[in-house]
């Protein structure tokens, strides 16, 4: 340590993570290490990742390599004496050692042990909301299968299950029915877990995050973003628009219990709050007293370092004292929008269905001045195929290697239209039924030929278009669902079937050969109406605006 170094400071990293997280943590951790290095202190990292920049040689002014587990970490603690550790910044493998580091004296720097085992503890986060007057949706907490019955049934279907002190929600599923909740109790018990399995009741409503600075007295909030797809998809796989566009009621509501929860939860640094809209009223998802993977993008767009701003205030400085001031930052005067990427042709048999276990593997950023463009930008950006059927004799479908067919002479009236090499295929779950049609309506104004299999394709010749009936595999072995995505026809599949966690199922291989057949396939009736908003824009990929980001 040199003469003029205040003392050391320990960062605890993510350790090895799964596909697609890690680098919001990475990132945190990088940020953490400069601010605290600006401020006069020694920086020592415990990270055991080599494919971040936290473990570079020369981000730490001392990296330890090793693994994130108790003894490791006191044995490291035991050699550098720090005057703290900070475990914000390293996702849930860092936040879960806080505990038991402040068992055995060890100083956390930032929200203390306790408050992060409230935001954890469901009983005690309830007792808190409630004396908050925050609303959440019904739950409990369950270790054994006969209790996870009872509780679905108390609190009816459909419900969310998953683990506590988890991750990208791994393991986590919607479960509509007995079979459900038995299934995955089963996967869920099979790896001994320690901590209780929450159950909640699932609402289908409109999903935001927030992320907060807090000091212990003022809270800021860079931004609201705004999910999107409804709830019941992950985070970190739905399209985030940022400023969130709600009423001025619901807006003035998520900036009041923000920081009531904040400040009741003795925040010093950062915490991130997820929120949802149903039926006009506001409910708490959850509270992570942690970076989460929306700080890089929220940071990069609001213009405040936030990760500089939360390491300050774990050191006792004011927000105020910053030069910020409290509550909601100022909106900008443009629109950011996240996209995510996903790696599905890189891995085999895994189930395309988007849904409350994170599978993206990285995302993309659109700006723009108005929402519209921006949301183009960004799913162009990730890698959406931006068709618009064209009906020219003899042009090749870049869904495939069908030659379109002409367009009709002057006089001539078909029964069904050209049937084009831009085909949308349709294969929804019941519940998405009702909204099926709107979302079909404007694939067939913009020229694609629909085609759907049996019960959808009801509901879309009820609302006066045409559509093409596709047998399931089931049905016809030789003319069916599989062997229309072969023919080259189709360039997107709309397919919302829940059934994922088995390979074997029919909707499974579907969304498969998409994937095989480089066929974009949407498995949220949101994304499609998105996408479909986005091809019948006025925006191309030629003439969407440049925007400088240091200008902004």
């Amino acid at each position: 340590m040199s003469d003029k170094s205040k003392g050391t400071i320990v960062v605890l990293g993510s350790g090895p993570i799964r596909i697609g997280q890690g680098i919001e943590f990475d990132y945190a951790s990088v940020q953490c290490v400069q601010a605290l290095k600006k401020l006069g202190y020694e920086v020592a990292i415990i990270n055991n990742n080599p494919e971040t920049v936290s473990t570079d040689f020369d981000t730490a002014d001392r990296l330890y390599f090793e693994p994130l587990t108790p003894p490791d970490v006191m044995n490291v603690l035991a050699v550098e004496k720090p005057l703290g550790v900070v475990v914000a910044f390293g996702g849930g493998t860092a936040i879960k050692l806080a505990k038991y580091l402040d068992s055995q004296g060890v100083k956390i720097l930032g929200t203390s042990a306790d408050a992060i085992d409230l935001a954890e503890d469901r009983e005690r986060f309830e007792e808190l909301c409630d004396r908050l007057n925050i609303k959440r949706p019904k739950g409990l907490t369950v270790f054994t299968e006969a209790e996870a019955l009872e509780a679905a049934a108390r609190i009816t279907y459909p419900v969310l299950m998953r683990p506590s002190y988890v991750l990208g929600g791994q393991n986590m599923i919607i479960a509509r029915d007995n079979a459900d909740v038995k299934e995955y109790m089963k996967i869920i018990l099979r790896g001994g877990i320690k901590n209780p399995v929450l159950i909640d009741k699932y609402m289908e409503g409109k999903e935001l995050e927030v992320d907060c600075i807090c000091d212990s007295k003022d809270v800021l909030i860079p931004g609201i973003m705004e999910h999107i797809e409804r709830t019941g998809i992950h985070s970190g796989d739905s399209i985030a628009v940022y400023p969130g566009q709600f009423t001025a009621e619901i807006e003035e509501k998520i900036v009041r219990q923000s920081c009531d929860l904040a400040l009741a939860l003795g925040t010093k640094g950062l915490v991130n709050i997820q929120y949802l809209i149903y039926k006009d009223e506001l409910y708490i998802i959850e509270a992570n007293p942690r970076s989460s993977r929306t700080v890089p993008y929220l940071s990069k767009v609001s213009g405040v370092p936030m990760i500089e701003l939360a390491t300050r205030a774990m050191l006792g400085e004011s927000i105020s004292s910053m030069g910020y001031g409290t509550g909601l930052y100022k909106k900008p005067g443009y629109f950011a929008v996240k996209v995510p990427v996903f790696s599905f042709e890189k891995l085999m048999d895994v189930d395309t269905h988007l849904g409350p276990e994170m599978k993206s593997t990285g995302e993309v950023l659109g700006i723009a001045s108005t929402r519209e463009e921006a949301i183009f930008k960004g799913m162009s950006a990730a890698g959406w195929k931006m068709i618009r059927p064209k009906f020219h004799e003899g042009e090749v479908s870049p869904c495939g290697r069908t030659p379109l067919r002409p367009t009709p002479s002057a006089g001539d009236t078909p029964a069904t239209p050209p049937q084009s090499a831009y085909g949308v295929l349709f294969s929804v779950r019941e519940t998405d039924l009702p909204e099926l049609a709107p979302l079909a309506k404007k694939f067939y104004d913009l020229g694609f030929t629909l085609y759907a299999t049996s019960g959808n394709a009801t509901t879309i010749e009820r609302s006066g278009m045409s559509v093409t009936h596709v047998a399931k595999v089931h049905e016809n072995y030789s003319e069916n669902v599989m062997t229309l995505l072969e023919s080259g026809k189709v360039c997107y599949v709309v397919s919302t079937s829940a059934k994922g966690r088995d390979p074997a199922v029919e909707s499974v291989k579907l969304r498969r050969l998409a994937v095989e057949r480089d066929i974009d396939c949407l498995t949220a009736i949101d994304t499609a109406n998105a996408l479909a908003d986005c091809l019948a824009s006025a925006y191309t990929e030629e003439n969407t605006s440049l925007v400088d980001i240091t200008k902004l």
